[in-house]
């Protein structure tokens, strides 16, 4: 319509009963438009309402481990792990370190690399495993979108696929990454033993006493 002076526009805007809305207000001159501005508002929040139902929400799930978690508590973990990344959600495995366990970091590297096989296809590593002080931090990410419905579909029928002998090795091997940990474990506490009784000036460890007996 061209360049108008305020006035002139706001009558024709009048006439014909619609607003005057500034959309360039920055613009040399500043640029507006007649429009319905009750409608626009409208459709504009309907926009919005739509691209909010498009976005998911991702978040991250921790979970932790140590080098010395037993079979059943390992499984139980990995199988919260499973549902999570059958949501949507990544998922942080944080395995924790505490006093000798720092000198042997391949025992960590170990159980995650358990993790993810018993993962399998379902997951794929956004984030390398790496060491930070005391922790040793592996972040994970759907490899698919989140169809909880065909995911159970798939898994059912894959599982009946591979058949016992897969579930059989899978097991085996991690009853044998947790008996391994737990025999470290040991070796650690019978270690710990012989220093304390390397420092006795005698070389003996102090019997407890025995308390005195009456006779009756």
């Amino acid at each position: 319509m061209g360049v108008r002076n305020t006035a002139d526009a706001l009558v024709l805007a009048r006439e014909i009963d619609l607003d005057l809305v500034e959309v360039a207000p920055l613009a040399n001159p500043p640029v507006c438009r007649i429009m319905d501005y009750g409608k626009f508002r409208y459709e504009e929040a309907q926009k919005a309402k739509e691209s909010r139902k498009k976005t998911t929400h991702v978040t991250i799930k921790e979970v932790k481990f140590r080098p010395k978690i037993g079979k059943g508590d390992f499984d139980t973990k990995v199988r919260h792990m499973h549902g999570f990344l059958e949501d949507g959600h990544k998922v942080k495995v944080t395995l924790q370190f505490r006093g000798r366990e720092m000198a042997h970091p391949e025992l960590g590297s170990r159980i995650l690399d358990a993790v993810i096989e018993q993962l399998g296809d379902i997951a794929k590593v956004d984030t390398q495993a790496r060491l930070e002080g005391r922790n040793m931090t592996l972040v994970l990410s759907p490899d698919k979108k989140p169809t909880k419905k065909s995911a159970n579909k798939d898994s059912k029928s894959s599982t009946e696929s591979k058949g016992s002998t897969n579930t059989v090795a899978a097991t085996s091997n991690t009853s044998d990454l947790v008996t391994e940990s737990q025999e470290h474990a040991k070796d650690e506490d019978q270690q710990d033993r012989s220093e304390a009784v390397q420092e006795n000036g005698n070389g003996q460890v102090a019997s407890p006493a025995r308390e005195p007996t009456t006779p009756v």
